[in-house]
């Protein structure tokens, strides 16, 4: 018996156009981490493309193998679902069983990303410090890297 594999699954997978790219994931941990480093905090930080595959991640010092683990649950999450994890945390409370659907994490921390003009390119997740740091430091990436957590408003 033959096997015909098709010339699809031989050629490179490659992102798409509305994935985040390396350059981006990396502008947002280095900024992330630079204000985590200004504030002597530290942080495990992740950035999953649209999918929730891992392009970047950054486990900085003093920070164990669950703490990037949790980092990436929330950059999965917020991928997902297109909306912080702090805004899930609201969710769950409001919406019977929403806690429990896959991929829900209901600790803040975790931020879709978005470029200027308001395509969804993927998400970071941030842990190690309070939820609220962690969420502020996420932030901090996105804007270093010139992107948004929001969609923008359109006219």
């Amino acid at each position: 018996m033959r096997f015909l594999i098709p010339l699809a699954a031989l050629l490179p997978v490659t992102a798409s156009a509305a994935d985040v790219t390396a350059s981006q994931a990396s502008a947002i941990i280095e900024g992330c981490a630079a204000y985590a480093k200004s504030r002597s905090q530290s942080h495990a930080i992740v950035v999953v493309d649209t999918g929730g595959h891992v392009v970047a991640s950054l486990r900085m010092d003093g920070n164990s193998y669950g703490i990037a683990e949790f980092a990436q649950r929330k950059a999965e999450a917020a991928a997902a679902w297109r909306f912080p994890t702090e805004q899930m945390q609201a969710a769950a409370k409001e919406t019977p069983g929403f806690a429990a659907a896959p991929g829900v994490v209901t600790v803040p921390g975790g931020l879709p990303v978005y470029t200027a003009a308001g395509e969804f390119i993927g998400a970071v997740g941030v842990s190690g410090e309070a939820p609220a740091d962690d969420a502020t430091c996420a932030e901090a990436g996105i804007k270093a890297a010139a992107l948004a957590s929001n969609r923008p408003s359109r006219p």
